[in-house]
């Protein structure tokens, strides 16, 4: 299960309207929203990078254990949604569906409702396991440690910070007793120590448009913190909450975070995103696979 976006400029509109309830955006709202998906090439890759993921974890699972595994996509915004993914699988005969969303780290506001969606959807046909948090998962680790390591390469690290950053929450969710920003902050720990990172931290991003209060710090208020520092020359941004390549990565980093850093006097780089390395791929076989033995 993913997110899920538009696939077309045609689309925003629907789409927006969807994420929010079913509440149509403001003429500028929509105006805003439209200007950043132009920015990174009119949509979205997230489709095409979520369709490579499935794919691969189809094949990587036949490998593991050839004719056991029955695989189906469902999106939170998009179709085919959920609920037809949990239909299909239903459907199929299975006598068990593993859930899977496509974000390390749970939160009740994330991925919380995909689960409590595929479980509801399902409705006793079939026993449902959801797969537990994978942000530690030692392949994950190395993974992002190497990626950081590349995107450091050619900077000094000492006066270089790395932000872990993922994507921000209401405060209200954490109220009761939510653990998101301790997944988040434990999962950079373990990458940082991985990559021998001296200096790092966590800040949020892609906080949304209301009147709640977000989790912070967001990162282009660290990145103009930082520039006004005299032990700082850079900036490294990992976005550790992320799987793929889409909006929050290509126009809220690439474009927003490397403008505030250009703007401060720091150079920038972000690691490279997961999408289908066959390494991730790995990975995502693994959690499902251990959590069908558990079953």
């Amino acid at each position: 299960m993913a997110h899920g976006t538009p696939d077309s400029p045609e689309a925003i509109a629907p789409f927006y309207t969807r994420i929010r309830r079913g509440s149509p955006p403001t003429p500028a709202q929509l105006a805003e929203l439209e200007q950043r998906y132009a920015a990174i090439g009119g949509v979205s890759p997230l489709t095409e990078r979520t369709r490579a993921q499935v794919d691969g974890v189809r094949a990587a699972l036949e490998a593991l254990a050839p004719g056991r595994y029955v695989v189906a996509f469902g999106a939170k915004h998009v179709d085919p949604d959920i609920e037809a993914a949990a239909a299909v699988l239903a459907a199929s005969g299975v006598d068990t569906v593993i859930g899977l969303v496509l974000t390390p780290h749970g939160s009740s506001m994330g991925a919380g409702e995909y689960l409590a969606r595929a479980r509801a959807a399902l409705d006793g046909a079939c026993h449902f396991v959801a797969v537990p948090h994978w942000y530690a998962h030692p392949g994950l680790v190395a993974l992002l440690a190497e990626r950081v390591g590349a995107a450091l390469a050619a900077a000094d690290a000492d006066r270089t910070p790395v932000l872990f950053t993922a994507h921000s929450l209401p405060e209200r969710v954490l109220a009761g007793g939510d653990t998101y920003p301790q997944q988040v902050e434990e999962s950079a720990r373990l990458v940082a120590a991985a990559a021998g990172v001296p200096r790092w931290q966590v800040a949020w991003q892609s906080a949304g448009r209301t009147q709640d209060t977000w989790i912070g710090p967001d990162v282009l208020d660290v990145v103009r913190q930082l520039g006004r520092r005299d032990d700082t020359d850079g900036v490294v941004v990992c976005p550790i909450g992320f799987v793929a390549d889409h909006l929050e990565v290509l126009y809220d980093l690439d474009v927003e975070a490397a403008a505030a850093a250009a703007a401060a006097g720091l150079r920038f780089a972000r690691t490279r995103s997961l999408n289908d390395d066959p390494r991730f791929i790995a990975v995502l076989a693994d959690v499902i696979h251990a959590a069908a033995e558990a079953a």
